[in-house]
Order: structure tokens, then C-alpha cells, then sequence
């Protein structure tokens, strides 16, 4: 369209032009329209992003997000293990050694096809690393790792199994890529909303806290889910492996008195409180006994010490 005769120049060098008999800037309208459109194709490009992702369940039936392939998981957690087994002192304690790869050993051999599903994983790796923390992680690709203070508090082997079990569940449900999608999908968020609100004004970087908090939040919320999950798939593998699943109950007691009251509020807590723990477990051990009775009944009872 021409500009009308005589119609002043527009700011930034945009004529105005007559629109039945009405002079509109034609920069506002493209700076409008852009920005609208903008907006709209980032939220709908996320939306169908995160719909297209979240098209997969656990192995409890939870519906999950998740934006990695099994390989490239699998491909991160070796690589990260391998770091660690670098940079990380490993015990030189052979019963200990022994001890931990016997119930790795037990708890890994009962896993079927079913079990693993997707799940990347060409051989299972186990690690005691010297480190007076009591904790235990296991990655995509099927390496476990065990801090030597976690046997201070796991002080059986039924009660190891029960801190390894649950581990493998974590493998198993895909909650590290579960996890690395939902940071991305919560950057998206915060990124686009930096975009399309700025973060100049007090209030926009009011806003962006806000949104930063509520996201964070929200991964606690998921990590506490999967905590949820791997105590319940955890529970099924010891005892399918022949490893009572009440001493489950014993160790989480174990870990509430070795936490001394230091645990934050479980709203803020990546973990389960243990009071919420153990009463999930103690839901669960019916069937986690079913399980066990016919372990034991199969031959499966595990010498490990």
C-alpha cells in the first residue's frame, strides 16, 4: 500500500499512512504483530515440545517428561562414572568390597526384559568409594556407587540391599533423564518468560524470581516422586532377590537417627521425610512378602557378608 499525500513520516523512518480516513503507524503495527506472533509460536512450540515428550509412564504408571533417547542417558552416566572412579578415592577394604558387589550382584540378576524396558544398559558396574557420607547413587548405563559411611547405617546386607534396590529402581524408571528434561523444559520457561516480560523493572525481576522459586519447587516436588517410586521399586527387587524387605523399615529408621532432626521441611526437601517413608513401605510390604516367600521358595538366598 502507498502512503497517502502528505501524510508526516512516521517515527524510525515508517510513513503513517490513511486507512479510511484513520492514520496508523506502521511501525507500531509491526512491532504488534511481531511480538504477538512471537509469543504465540514460542508457547505453542513448547506446549507441542512437552506434549510430544511426556508421552511416556513409569514403571508404577506415572506419566513422565522425558526429552533424551536411552543412549544418550546411558552415554552421560558412564561418562560421569568414569569421572568419579578418576577423581574420587575408592576403598581399599576387600569384605567391604565383597560385601557390596555380592548384594549389587543379587539385586542386578533378578532384573527381566520387563524390568529394564528401554533402559540402556550393557553390564552393570558396581564402586565402594572411600567417602564417610552415608549415601549411595547408581546412573543411566548401570553404575552404582557406595559411600563406605553408608555401612555405618546400613549395618546388614538385607538392609544394603535395601539402599541398592532402590538405586536400580532409579535406573530403572528413568528418572535421571527424567530429571535433565525437566531442567530443560523449567530453563524454556524461565528463558521465554525473560523474552516476553524483561527483567529491567523491579516488578519483571520480581516476576522472574517468583518464577525461578516456583519452578525449582516444582523439580523438588518431582524428586520426590521419584524418591517415592524407587523406595517402592526398590522394596520388590530386594525381596525378589531374596532380601527381607521389612529390614527396609529398619534402615530409614537408621537414616532418621543419623540425620539428627537436620532434615529440612519436607516441602523443601528433595527427599521423602522419613516418617512419610517408612508408612509408604510399610503400605507396600504385603506384597513385597509375597514376593520374598517365593524368593526364598525358588532358592534364592543370597550369602552375602
Amino acid at each position: 500500500m502507498r502512503p497517502s499525500r502528505g501524510a508526516p513520516a512516521g517515527e524510525g523512518g515508517f510513513e503513517r499512512v490513511d486507512l479510511a480516513g484513520r492514520c496508523i503507524d506502521l511501525q507500531e503495527i509491526d512491532v504488534r504483530k511481531w511480538m504477538m506472533r512471537s509469543r504465540r509460536l514460542f508457547w505453542s512450540c513448547l506446549a507441542v515440545a512437552l506434549v510430544l515428550a511426556a508421552c511416556a509412564t513409569s514403571p508404577l504408571g506415572r506419566r513422565q517428561l522425558l526429552m533424551q533417547s536411552p543412549t544418550e542417558m546411558a552415554a552421560m552416566g558412564i561418562a560421569a562414572f568414569d569421572e568419579m572412579k578418576s577423581t574420587m578415592p575408592r576403598s581399599t577394604n576387600a569384605d567391604q568390597r565383597r560385601l557390596v558387589q555380592c548384594v549389587a550382584d543379587a539385586i542386578t540378576s533378578v532384573l527381566t526384559p520387563e524390568d529394564m524396558g528401554v533402559v540402556v544398559v550393557q553390564g552393570w558396574e558396581t564402586e565402594l568409594f572411600a567417602d564417610d557420607s552415608a549415601n549411595a547413587f547408581a546412573l543411566p548405563g548401570g553404575r552404582m556407587g557406595v559411600h563406605t559411611g553408608l555401612l555405618n547405617v546400613a549395618t546388614t546386607p538385607d538392609q544394603l540391599a535395601a539402599v541398592m534396590g532402590h538405586e536400580v529402581g532409579h535406573v530403572l524408571a528413568r528418572h535421571g533423564n527424567e530429571r535433565v528434561s525437566q531442567q530443560v523444559a523449567a530453563q524454556g520457561l524461565l528463558v521465554g518468560a525473560s523474552i516476553f516480560t524483561g527483567t529491567e523493572t523491579p516488578q519483571s525481576q520480581q516476576l522472574m524470581a517468583a518464577l525461578g522459586a516456583g519452578a525449582q519447587l516444582g523439580l523438588m516436588k518431582f524428586s520426590r516422586d521419584h524418591e517415592s517410586e524407587a523406595d517402592h521399586i526398590g522394596l520388590r527387587l530386594m525381596a525378589r532377590a531374596g532380601f527381607d524387605p521389612r529390614e527396609a523399615v529398619t534402615l530409614w529408621q537408621n537414616m532418621s537417627q543419623a540425620a539428627s532432626g537436620q532434615r529440612p521441611p519436607e516441602i523443601l526437601s528433595t527427599h521423602p521425610s522419613g516418617t512419610t517413608r517408612i508408612t509408604r513401605l510399610r503400605a507396600a510390604m504385603p506384597e513385597a512378602l509375597q514376593l520374598y516367600e517365593a524368593a526364598r521358595a525358588a532358592g534364592r538366598r543370597p550369602n552375602c557378608r
